[in-house]
């Protein structure tokens, strides 16, 4: 049984049901996260830099860093900066949107890394801001196209949240990749339109289901859902964070 398409027992109480859902949904984002520790602490241990594993535009070198590079932080900082917001965000996709989850995740994963890797400066971009820039562009654009009250809700918490990220996806700080972020927030834009029929759709409310009022027949019956840092290489190349 695929662990995210998980239906608990319908005759539990909805509070029950919903702390059910809501731990499986934390499985994958925690498991996630834990591989950019790993990697982090296992690139210390080494004393090596894992950089050059990260995208390089327009290089065969730099292929490998379309699925690697999310995994690799240059500094401490960088990777406390990338791991609060990731979770959240991944967490809120897995908890709302899980019978996309997976997809949209994925989806994010790879068409962020990959105009990354066609489009970007030629420097070496690492960090996982893209994706998360993806997953925060997904949920909020997502629920304004829904309508829904409850996903409109989740929109307004990633703006207050992480609203501030806006102006990551423009070349204002040297050193950070903007690229990855603003990959990353056209990504999420547009799997939210694509993507706008399926999953989660607007719930109606009861009185959304009265009938209207008929003066000609009244006998009628009512009818009855990040900041990245740069440095450089001793080959005097340049590595962008995101």
């Amino acid at each position: 049984m695929p662990l995210f398409n998980y239906y608990p027992n319908q005759h539990k109480p909805d509070h029950e049901l919903d702390k059910k859902i809501f731990r499986y949904s934390m499985v994958f984002p925690a498991l996630f996260l834990l591989g950019f520790w790993l990697v982090f602490l296992v690139e210390n241990i080494l004393g090596d830099d894992f950089a050059r594993l990260g995208i390089f535009p327009r290089t065969l070198e730099g292929l490998t860093g379309i699925l690697l590079s999310p995994f690799i932080h240059a500094s401490l900082k960088h990777i406390v900066a990338n791991s609060i917001p990731f979770f959240v965000l991944a967490v809120a996709l897995f908890y709302f949107y899980r019978s996309l989850a997976w997809r949209i995740f994925l989806l994010i994963y790879l068409f962020s890394g990959i105009c990354v890797w066609i489009g970007a400066r030629e420097a070496w971009h690492i960090g996982a801001s893209g994706l998360i820039y993806g997953l925060g562009s997904f949920l909020f654009f997502s629920g304004l196209l829904r309508n829904d009250v409850k996903l409109l809700t989740i929109s307004i918490v990633v703006v207050f949240l992480y609203g501030g990220m806006f102006w990551g996806i423009f070349p204002i700080e040297p050193g950070i990749s903007w690229e990855s972020h603003l990959w990353g927030g056209i990504s999420g834009l547009v799997l939210s339109v694509f993507y706008r029929k399926q999953g989660p759709q607007r719930s109606r409310y009861e009185w959304e289901d009265e009938p209207e009022d008929d003066a000609t027949d009244l006998s009628e019956e009512p009818a009855g859902e990040q900041t990245d840092s740069l440095h450089h290489s001793s080959e005097s190349e340049e590595i962008e964070k995101s």
